[in-house]
């Protein structure tokens, strides 16, 4: 292959495939999963991407696959080239034949991998990171496209990677996640109070936050068995009974078992002969293992500010409400403001 413009094509044609397959890589590790979804209502390329990180390992067994060839073909067609017309120029100096030789290797050499690192990796790289969603927007159809020609070899290849990561004991992830743990968040935050990009006041109530991960409602109650009313207290006695504890919302209780939450305001307005049996809603009981943000959603669903905690025998232990939970997440005088 003789003709310079030709090997000029072939060489630009197979740097822009590798960068391109470069910034697909990057782009989508890069990507955050929400700003995708949010944009795949409205794009087709968007849907695309986000068909992409549903298959993670796939997408960069493709990616390797397609820098691979390009690498090899560049180092089978474009080096040889580029040696065989330095050659004759550095004879033509009056180099010895040998030397002539080595000097047009290495330098075709040097020359190839310049462009292939700089052009064809460095530079796309850098920019799938700076644009990491409107990269993987971008180049999602034309590598979707490439996928469902190679994926029957791409499927191969994947097979065969995660079979050599379970042998070494590592679990293969197919999908991209979205997010931080809170693990790595709470190392951030403490990260940026040493350097003081952080007030430790605030710092302070984002820790009591990440521990909702790990917090669960048993760790919340007292210890002690929910107090409240019978399920025959009459609107004086839920009145009293709500005065000497100090709470608006009362456990109904008969033989010892919660059998619904009881307002006190529900019995300021009612007829003689009412009970708070008639008067109680519906008790929100929760297992003492319930994580606390599982316990929150719940409150949620539910319209409740309070839910009985219980063994795992099912006997009460105590009442966890709202306001302990935001107790637990503003320790200072936040919650009153």
């Amino acid at each position: 292959m003789s003709s310079p413009l030709v090997v000029a094509a072939i060489a630009v044609v197979l740097i822009a495939s590798s960068a391109f397959f470069v910034a697909v890589e990057f782009a989508l590790i890069a990507a955050r999963r929400h700003r995708i979804e949010d944009a795949a209502s409205s794009s087709r390329s968007a849907r695309a991407a986000l068909r992409s990180s549903g298959e993670l390992s796939v997408l960069l067994a493709g990616s390797q696959l397609g820098i691979t060839v390009c690498t090899l073909a560049l180092g089978a067609i474009i080096k040889p080239a580029v040696h065989h017309w330095l050659t004759p120029l550095f004879g033509s100096w009056g180099a010895p034949e040998w030397v002539a030789d080595v000097a047009g290797f290495v330098l075709a050499l040097l020359i190839v991998t310049f462009l292939h690192l700089v052009v064809g990796e460095m530079a796309p790289k850098s920019w799938a990171i700076a644009h990491p969603e409107r990269s993987a927007i971008m180049l999602a159809l034309p590598m979707r496209a490439f996928m469902a020609v190679t994926r029957p070899l791409l499927i191969a290849l994947n097979h065969a990677a995660n079979w050599c990561l379970r042998r070494v004991g590592v679990a293969p992830v197919d999908e991209l996640t979205s997010g931080l743990d809170p693990v790595t968040l709470r190392h951030l935050v403490e990260h940026s109070v040493t350097v003081g990009t952080l007030d430790e006041k605030y710092s302070t109530n984002l820790m009591s936050a990440l521990e909702l991960q790990a917090l669960t409602v048993g760790d919340l109650v007292s210890g002690q068995a929910p107090s409240g009313v019978p399920s025959d207290a009459d609107p004086a006695a839920i009145q009293s009974a709500s005065r000497a504890i100090g709470h608006l919302r009362l456990v109904v209780q008969h033989g010892g078992v919660v059998e619904g939450v009881v307002h006190v305001r529900d019995s300021l307005s009612v007829e003689p002969g009412i009970t708070a049996a008639d008067l109680m809603r519906p008790a929100v009981v929760l297992a003492r293992r319930t994580p606390v943000y599982e316990a929150l959603r719940t409150m949620r669903e539910t319209r409740g500010h309070l839910t009985v905690v219980t063994d795992d025998d099912g006997v009460p232990l105590g009442l966890v409400t709202l306001t302990d939970v935001l107790d637990r997440l503003m320790p200072t005088d936040a919650t009153a403001t």
